[in-house]
């Protein structure tokens, strides 16, 4: 204890003596912040000056680095106290919420833990400007406040989440500013050119990701999130010039799972605020817009992991540059922004340190709460493992993982909610099936990512609806109200293929790791076949789809074929399975015209002006980051410059593509289709490609009549006060449909005959009539989960939502449903693969 005492007297004097040489962010930078931009090596500069000169109160901590290869940092601010014991902090915390494998029992009378997360998206870039000044304030000798609230609460700051975007807007911002800058919107520094700075290297919003963790960025600092676990955080946004300040409390809907204390507190911490903007003038509003929903935000993640979780939003985002106008005459200039945000940061310090004991307590009691079994009405979620279903289920226990969800093996017998007909039924717990239970540390998040139907109290939503992972992975599972016996780990051991000389062999064609291993193949030139019928060879059945590797084709790679094939299957976990003819006992045999030649293809992406980012990078980062086969970005622009003999697939991503509005583009597009082009077009590409008049898919267009079959005209007579809810009835912020699909076509190779869709939009399209195929419909009756509008309801059946046209030698392939939606719509990736690799060859 003497010791301790020594150590920290110590501490305090170095604090003291230390202190007085720390710069404010004004003299350290050399301007006033809000007078230019920050670039980020700057703000990272300046927390690494910080820290130096504090070393008795401030950590730096770099936990991973950006795809531009910048640094991402966390910083710990507290007392010299805590700043030393800053690691037994840490794992009694994770004591406090059930997450310690040590069997120590934690202490209540501990610090509370804040997080601020600063500059997620990109080009809002106000709030790591306020983050230089928070750092400052919570570190400044002279601040007696600050050091005051630091005795019970540990502040972590990350400066700036999305560095790539946001020294994309910087850079682009301070590279076409003049001397002085100028406020009118029309000025060329408030028309960010695309992607813009909102998104990452691959054009992902991070803000989309906590929960799914697709992006580098994200999976780096849930890692850390995850071992700090925070009482309280917040992240820091930007929304349009003309609206004033957002701060908690929420907007409705909150999901059911959020605690009354979780909702009571952002009134506390509302209320904090509201007086220091009323006393400064500044207008604020709560309650509206920014709901908690939809589990992969930076404030509802937090939420459902027990803490405080907050968005707070400041006007400017984007367009913003160092001053713009405004609708009522003033000029907002960047100081202003970050004044805001700075207010609100220390502001959420200062009431979490006034309630630093009752955020501790409430959070053990969440997380006691959680083991004990009473969080949600299913006790426990069961996943059935078939083999065809192998490579699903391994992508969902990659998921489990990065979330710290607990999992097992199991066995029994029960009843429960079938996601996939909808009913209570019957079921076993067999080898290799996946048992996740409710009693655990994180119950809250199994609650939220698999219950069958989240309950919504208000359908003005600020994202999609729906997103159970039974419906997102494919997979047949059952919601059980009671516990389910639970025998031990899930073994997941690694396929080890070790090839010997001879004929061939087979890949089952089943899911992601598959897909990866043949795309990997086929880019180092091993020629591979796929067959178009199931077939029977060595004892062994086969799929439609299955790749055929033999040695007919692949003479150049000689001795090393099977080397070659053997490393690339190992490294996807992908089973190479033996055969020693092409002579097959059913099905038809390997120099059959049902057993297709696989081209390696030339794949094209458009992209650029009239293109969604988020849908171009969603592509981008399918093909560089998870089949790791080669794309070629085009701007869409640059269509008459396309070299299209080097161009074997094109994938139009959610757009609208001025080459289709051309009659003579769009004729030379289709011409190259004629000639063996092929098209995979997504979203509204799939609206565009069906004006055109040799297009054979055709969107239906309904109109709403009355009772007596006629057009209405009283429907036009609607309420000013309710005309944001006049529009729910005819629509969906994103719900799950069951698609009935032909699973004999090449664009449906790996599934059952069906497949749950997320619909984004109120589009369906008629049934293809000739020279093509109807791979996949919605009937009636098949919505399963999420809102759907009663008008737009009637409407969602009998329609195509995923069909292939035959054009010539080409082919053109309609996804109008987002089958890479953010990159975490799992069962939709092997669709999309089939699109691009079977589909046509």
């Amino acid at each position: 204890m003497m010791k301790r005492l020594v150590f920290f007297l110590f501490s305090l004097l170095l604090f003291s003596a230390i202190n007085a040489q720390v710069k404010s962010p004004e003299e350290f930078l050399g301007y006033k912040i809000g007078a230019r931009y920050t670039p980020h090596w700057r703000i990272v500069s300046y927390f690494q000056h910080v820290t130096q000169n504090n070393p008795a109160t401030v950590r730096l901590q770099q936990y991973g680095e950006t795809n531009e290869h910048r640094p991402l940092y966390l910083t710990f601010i507290s007392s010299p106290e805590n700043i030393s014991n800053l690691e037994n902090i840490r794992m009694n915390n994770l004591r406090l919420a059930n997450l310690s494998k040590d069997k120590m029992a934690p202490s209540e009378n501990a610090p509370a833990i804040v997080w601020l997360s600063y500059n997620v998206h990109g080009n809002e870039t106000s709030s790591s400007e306020a983050a230089l000044l928070t750092l400052f304030a919570l570190v400044d000798p002279k601040n007696t406040q600050t050091r005051e609230w630091l005795k019970n609460t540990v502040v972590i700051i990350d400066p700036c989440i999305n560095p790539d975007g946001r020294d994309r807007y910087v850079n682009w911002f301070n590279s076409i500013v003049g001397a002085n800058y100028n406020p009118r919107l029309d000025a060329r520094e408030h028309r960010e050119p695309w992607p813009g700075g909102r998104t990452n290297h691959y054009n992902f919003d991070l803000n989309r990701d906590w929960a799914w963790q697709t992006q580098v960025e994200s999976q780096q600092r849930i890692i850390q999130y995850n071992q700090w676990m925070p009482q309280v955080h917040v992240d820091y946004h930007e929304q349009g010039i003309n609206q004033p300040y957002y701060f908690a409390p929420a907007a409705q809907p909150y999901h059911e799972a959020i605690t009354q204390w979780q909702r009571d507190f952002q009134v506390t911490i509302g209320k904090n605020h509201a007086k220091y903007f009323d006393k400064n003038g500044w207008l604020y509003f709560t309650k509206e817009i920014f709901d908690l929903f939809y589990p992969s935000y930076g404030d509802t993640y937090p939420v459902y992991n027990g803490a405080i979780g907050m968005t707070y939003e400041q006007g400017g985002g984007g367009a913003g540059g160092l001053g713009a106008d405004t609708d009522e005459g003033d000029t907002l200039t960047l100081y202003d922004r970050a004044i805001h945000h700075y207010t609100t940061s220390l502001s959420t310090i200062e009431i979490s340190s006034l309630n630093a004991s009752s955020l501790v307590k409430e959070f053990r009691k969440f997380f006691n709460n959680a083991v004990s079994g009473s969080v949600g009405e299913y006790k426990t979620y069961v996943v059935k493992n078939t083999t065809a279903d192998a490579e699903r289920i391994n992508a969902l226990l990659k998921l489990l993982d990065k979330n710290n969800i607990e999992y097992s093996s199991g066995s029994g017998a029960g009843r429960g909610f079938n996601y996939g007909t909808g009913k209570e039924d019957a079921f076993t717990v067999a080898a290799g099936d996946i048992v996740i239970s409710s009693a655990q540390p994180k119950a809250t998040m199994v609650k939220v990512l698999f219950e069958p139907q989240s309950k919504l109290v208000d359908s003005l939503t600020y994202d999609i609806t729906a997103w159970s992972l039974p419906y997102v992975y494919g997979l047949t599972a059952y919601a059980s109200k009671l516990p389910v016996v639970v025998s031990g780990k899930v073994k997941t051991d690694p396929v080890q293929n070790n090839a010997a000389d001879g004929y061939g062999y087979v890949i089952r064609w089943q899911g992601m790791q598959s897909a990866k291993a043949v795309a990997q193949l086929l880019r180092q030139n091993i020629k591979l076949r796929f067959a178009e019928m199931p077939f029977e060879v060595n004892g062994q059945s086969f799929a439609r789809g299955s790749v055929i590797i033999i040695k007919k084709g692949n003479e150049k790679a000689g001795n090393n074929l099977w080397s070659i094939v053997s490393k690339v299957c190992n490294a996807n976990n992908v089973k190479m399975n033996a055969i020693t003819t092409g002579m097959v006992d059913k099905g038809f045999d390997f120099g059959s015209s049902k057993v297709h030649p696989m081209k390696t293809l030339k794949v094209a992406l458009m992209t650029g002006e009239g293109v969604g980012s988020n849908a171009a990078g969603e592509v981008w980062h399918f093909f560089e980051k998870e089949l790791e086969y080669p794309v070629t970005l085009i701007n869409a622009n640059d269509f008459s410059r396309v070299k299209w003999s080097d161009v074997d697939v094109l994938i139009l991503p959610d757009g609208n593509y001025r080459f289709l509005s051309d009659k003579a583009m769009s004729d030379q597009f289709a011409q190259w289709v004629r000639s063996g082009g092929r098209v995979v077009a997504l979203e509204s590409a799939v609206a565009q490609l069906s004006r055109q008049d040799w297009s054979t898919v055709k969107l239906r267009k309904d109109e709403e009549k009355d009772t007596t079959g006629k057009k209405d005209p009283y429907l036009l007579l609607k309420s000013f006060e309710n005309r944001e809810k006049d529009e729910v009835p005819g629509t969906t912020p994103g719900s799950v449909f069951k698609v009935d699909i032909d699973n004999t076509h090449p664009l449906m190779y790996g599934y059952p005959n069906y497949y749950y869709t997320l619909k984004m939009d109120n589009t369906i399209y008629d049934f293809i009539k000739e020279n093509g195929w109807n791979a996949g419909v919605i009937k009636k009756d098949n919505q399963v989960a999420g809102f759907v509008g009663f008008k737009l309801r009637k409407k969602l059946k009998d329609g195509l939502v995923f069909g292939v046209q035959e054009m010539g030698r080409g082919t053109i392939t309609y996804l109008s449903d987002n089958v890479l939606f953010r990159n975490f719509w799992e069962n939709g990736k092997l669709m999309f693969c089939n699109a691009v690799f079977m589909v046509g060859q």
